[in-house]
């Protein structure tokens, strides 16, 4: 009985973490809810990679770097990540794999406008409920989904995740300045100082630099987190994030 207690409270808490990470908004602006299904299952294992570079946490210097490329403060970078990378404030699950979150309802929904018919598919492991217990961590069945959507599509399943520290849809890989989608995962994979060099474009090419110059936090949340920021206090956070780091 106590290890089943505290097995529920491990999952429930590793769900938590994930599911805080806020996502930003579509490609026309409008706010993309936030996934209401739940199923998972898990992907082979990941091989670490040899190259350590790519599972290392941020440093001062890849502040530095793209706090100078958006012409902004450190603060305003650090304040960033501090609010919108979610409380663990970690890209990735394990090395090469980074921190996603599968939106089973955007899948459907895609491939529905491609004129794929999913009905037959209900039965792989991306439609049944979340199995944490059997995978181990919330991660690795947010993993095992999004495999499992690959099989169907892989192009589609990639743009139905949210991506890395700051939870960038996979639609959204032009904005990054990406050429392709695939290009974008890749990036994601590579470390956390790409997924803040990722996020920098993106902030560039939907035009979010002008806020983060203000200090004009409440439209700046507005647009990344969409109109729910207020109820969710993204704009005061952001606000006290950056105080506490221009110290």
């Amino acid at each position: 009985m106590e290890k089943s207690v505290i097995l529920i409270s491990i999952i429930v808490a590793s769900a938590i973490a994930l599911m805080a990470c806020p996502r930003p908004q579509s490609t026309d602006n409008a706010a993309i809810p936030l996934p209401t299904d739940t199923v998972a299952t898990a992907p082979d294992s990941v091989a670490p990679s040899a190259d350590n570079a790519r599972y290392e946490r941020l440093t001062d210097e890849d502040y530095k770097k793209v706090a100078d490329e958006l012409g902004v403060d450190i603060a305003t970078m650090k304040a960033v990540v501090e609010i919108e990378a979610g409380k663990s404030h970690k890209g990735f699950v394990s090395p090469g794999k980074p921190l996603i979150n599968f939106d089973l309802t955007m899948f459907k929904r895609q491939l529905s406008q491609l004129g794929i018919k999913y009905g037959k598919y209900t039965s792989y492991v991306c439609f049944k409920p979340v199995n944490t217990r059997k995978y181990g961590s919330y991660g690795n069945a947010q993993w095992a989904r999004l495999e499992s959507a690959r099989t169907i599509s892989r192009d589609v399943a990639n743009k139905s995740a949210f991506w890395g520290m700051f939870q960038i849809g996979g639609f959204n890989w032009k904005s990054c300045g990406c050429a392709t989608v695939d290009e974008f995962v890749e990036r994601m994979s590579q470390s956390e100082a790409e997924q803040l060099e990722l996020f920098a474009q993106f902030c560039i090419n939907r035009d979010l630099v002008k806020y983060l110059k203000k200090k004009d936090w409440h439209n700046f949340a507005r647009h990344y987190n969409g109109p729910s920021y207020k109820m969710r206090g993204y704009h005061n956070r952001l606000r006290a994030a950056h105080a506490k780091h221009s110290k």
